[in-house]
């Protein structure tokens, strides 16, 4: 139980030095164009759900 602890108290530290210095340090970027990305999500679900139906099936 200490050790869980521990790794718990090492990752929040490490959360709360991390994020801000990303933050402030990250280059800013130009802002992203989701329509290209979001036309995607359906096809991607479909093929996916198809890939899980044969895994269920046949392994």
């Amino acid at each position: 139980m200490g050790t869980l602890l521990t790794i718990l108290a090492v990752l929040f530290i490490a959360l709360i030095i991390i994020i801000p210095l990303v933050e402030k340090y990250a280059p800013k970027g130009e802002p992203r164009d989701y329509g290209n990305i979001a036309r995607w999500i359906i096809p991607l679900m479909m093929v996916i759900l198809v890939l899980q139906l044969v895994r269920y099936y046949f392994f």
